[in-house]
């Protein structure tokens, strides 16, 4: 889904919101997972739209970029980032009127939106705070690195790309025998991980706050639970590990120490959330190794999946984990 102001009548933003909370001042660390069925969990563009893949290990690729659309959307649609009330996206398309034409801002037009001021950019623009950007200025340019940071997804299974032909609705014009046909690419089943960092230090220049950073998680998972659209319908969020440290360290790496557990189906024809058990071992281990470095860890995983530890079904009560008892 593409944001678009149209709705909006294409009203300037208001005046600049008042930023609620101090800036965050620890680093954290994220690790998300989603699985999506018979979908195009990201298409590639150059590619006829196939999803991204990696034929050398046959796994596919979801853009960072792809994620944070997905964040983005959600705040614009259901948390009023809609250029009202003080609070926008930044990054989301805009258009203006010139005769009896409309056509999209670019983004000098879009910083004009704001008076080119940094200040009221930060003020009201959540995705600038919580990933950065660049603000075209007129004569210049400013760039602020984000504090959030993902890693490219990468599917946790080996999966296909399967083909689906079908026939569109209409003719490709004036009198013509048959409907047109189309071809769409999709995935049958893949489980798809994150790596995610958010820091402290970036957050002091782009003034990201400790709600925008509870406004993120919540994105991650409802924005994911949320994208219904024709090639995205049929991902679901699995599992959202939050990790806060007391330094400026982080572990890295968590997605790439994760297994499937799976003694009974071939990984190729993994079908459902059912199929298989995820195997946190290695990353509650090496949380384990650093407790003395984090402040908290938070575990979100849906009801469905079903986890292991150390060889044994791993249920935590609370969504905060006691990392003394495992």
């Amino acid at each position: 889904m593409v944001i678009n102001s149209n709705r909006k009548k294409n009203k300037k933003p208001q005046k600049t919101a008042k930023i609620m909370a101090e800036t965050i001042t620890n680093r954290s660390e994220i690790l998300f997972l989603y699985d999506i069925e018979n979908a195009n969990p990201n298409g590639d563009p150059l590619n006829e739209n196939r999803p991204r893949y990696d034929a050398e290990d046959s796994t596919v690729i979801v853009s960072d970029v792809r994620l944070k659309r997905t964040i983005r959307d959600y705040w614009f649609e259901y948390k009023g980032f809609n250029g009202e009330n003080g609070k926008d996206i930044f990054v989301r398309e805009t258009t203006y009127q010139d005769g009896d034409k409309t056509y999209i801002s670019d983004g000098k037009r879009r910083a004009k939106d704001f008076t080119e001021s940094k200040e009221k950019v930060l003020g009201m623009c959540i995705d600038i705070r919580t990933f950065g950007g660049v603000l075209p200025l007129k004569n210049d340019s400013i760039t602020l690195t984000g504090p959030t940071q993902f890693q490219m997804g990468r599917s946790l299974n080996k999966v296909e790309i399967v083909t689906e032909q079908g026939t569109g609705a209409f003719a490709s014009g004036d009198k013509r025998g048959q409907a047109t046909f189309r071809t769409e690419y999709k995935v049958p089943y893949a489980i798809i991980g994150f790596n995610g960092v958010i820091n402290e230090k970036a957050a002091k220049y782009s003034l990201m706050s400790a709600e925008d950073k509870q406004l993120l998680l919540e994105g991650i998972w409802e924005g994911t639970k949320n994208l219904i659209s024709r090639s995205k319908f049929g991902q679901a969020p699995l599992l959202l590990l939050h990790i806060t440290y007391k330094e400026p360290f982080y572990i890295g790496s968590l997605r790439q120490r994760l297994s499937l557990h799976h003694p009974d189906i071939n990984e190729m024809h993994l079908r459902k959330v059912d199929d298989f058990e995820l195997d946190l071992t290695s990353v509650l281990e090496e949380v384990k190794a650093h407790k003395d470095k984090i402040q908290s860890v938070e575990l979100k995983a849906d009801s469905r999946l079903r986890m292991r530890y150390n060889g044994s079904a791993f249920k935590p009560a609370t969504q905060t984990l006691n990392l003394d008892e495992l």
